[in-house]
């Protein structure tokens, strides 16, 4: 396969083109080394030139991305992409049934590589970030390519292509809401230069684990989290299949709800005036000044959140609680559990680490002058701590008095 050949062929004939992918044989290492490897690479690398060298701004004003946190977020979310690649496949693979088509794990994972060359390519814009909307035109593109190839790859008749592809893109959002926030927590504001990998777990970890590497920091992704989530989405395709040939709208709604539950999307966020009611009037010495709460929902995904601002002197606190209700389980999945990372820079000390089943994330500036704590409770729940002149152990104490056992058992309501 030559892969400039392949490129233009998908983008330019894909009616043709999907019959030829099927039939060639192929294997999941070629396809990530002769094909995805490269194209992941070009948003990625576009990326990093744009925001950290190009630079973006208007009116006369100019803003980069400083050149190292430019460069580690080009390697993490080239890796991450990668990783989304796989898990989306999984679930191709396993709605297939639901929409009268056929499990195939490895074209599955032809249909997601090849779909998404439209979106790989159009990374490009990203040289420029005035033009990056550009590149979410390109990836709408990928949507109509995954809507020719299911028929093609996943054998589903022509009728069932438009809501297979549907409920794929949805799923595809939801995974990328949880891959946004899982490189938002390892990434660091500022980055030692180096290079990243993706690669089996060493020798003494699970045989089920894939790790990303990346200076200073791991993350562990459990491929049996991934194939359970994959049994879980066919039971829900099995009920939805079933719901569609009674033709009972509630019992299509309700199949619809277990399908984005197997993909931990359909949590009801605990309500924010709930949250709001947990920021006390004062905390650690400081009096509240400010105080306030939202909740939101998109394409099926609710969250809410509640902030409140302290102060006292010359020391500020700005501490907020959020719930990931709609997407934490598919957060989980990605590995936020997992995350570890420690660097040490000039001016301040970041480290990630895990606690039992919580996740924290700790920034210290050596001058004392500010300190970020973030906890990532198992139930999806956020508490973000950030102080001006206050230590970090002042900010540790601040949490626990807030009280995180409280909010790991606090109940969501049920999903209307």
């Amino acid at each position: 396969m030559n892969l400039v050949q392949r490129v233009k062929a998908i983008l330019l004939d894909p009616k043709a083109t999907w019959p030829k992918i099927e039939a060639e044989p192929a294997t999941t290492a070629r396809l990530y080394t002769d094909y995805l490897m490269i194209l992941a690479a070009i948003p990625a690398i576009a990326g990093f030139i744009g925001m950290s060298i190009i630079g973006f701004g208007g009116m006369g004003v100019s803003f980069r991305v400083p050149f190292f946190a430019g460069l580690m977020n080009m390697v993490v979310s080239y890796a991450l992409s990668l990783v989304a690649v796989f898990v989306l496949s999984l679930v191709v693979d396993a709605l297939a049934p639901t929409f009268k088509g056929e499990k195939n794990p490895l074209q599955a994972l032809k249909l997601v590589v090849y779909a998404s060359t439209a979106a790989m390519v159009g990374g490009i814009f990203n040289l420029f970030p005035m033009l990056a909307v550009l590149s979410l035109l390109a990836a709408l593109y990928s949507i109509y390519l995954i809507y020719l190839g299911l028929p093609v790859l996943m054998k589903c008749p022509q009728d069932k292509a438009i809501p297979y592809t549907a409920v794929v893109i949805l799923c595809g959002i939801l995974l990328s809401i949880a891959v946004g926030a899982l490189a938002a927590l390892v990434l660091p504001s500022r980055m030692m230069p180096g290079m990243g990998n993706i690669g089996a777990a060493p020798a003494g970890t699970s045989g089920s684990d894939v790790t990303l590497s990346v200076p200073g920091a791991e993350i562990k992704l459990d491929t049996n989290r991934l194939e359970e989530m994959a049994r879980q989405m066919e039971a829900a395709g099995k009920q939805l299949e079933s719901a569609q040939q009674s033709g009972d709208p509630a019992a299509t709604g309700k199949a619809v709800g277990e399908m984005l539950a197997a993909l931990g999307g359909a949590a009801a966020p605990i309500p924010s005036a709930e949250l709001k009611a947990l920021l006390p009037q004062s905390i650690g010495g400081l009096q509240r000044e400010e105080i306030e709460s939202q909740s939101g929902q998109a394409v099926g995904v609710a969250g809410s959140s509640a902030r409140a601002r302290y102060a006292q002197g010359d020391r500020s606190l700005d501490l907020a609680i959020t719930d990931l209700g709609g997407f934490a389980g598919i957060a989980s999945l990605a590995g936020w559990a997992k995350v570890t990372s420690d660097r040490e820079t000039g001016e301040k000390i970041e480290k990630t680490y895990q606690r039992g089943k919580r996740t924290f994330k700790e920034e210290a500036w050596k001058d004392g002058s500010r300190g970020e704590l973030t906890v990532l409770l198992a139930n999806g729940v956020m508490v973000e701590a950030v102080g001006t002149q206050i230590d970090l152990a002042k900010l540790r104490a601040i949490v626990d008095e807030l009280g995180l056992e409280r909010l790991e058992t606090m109940q969501r309501p049920e999903k209307s």
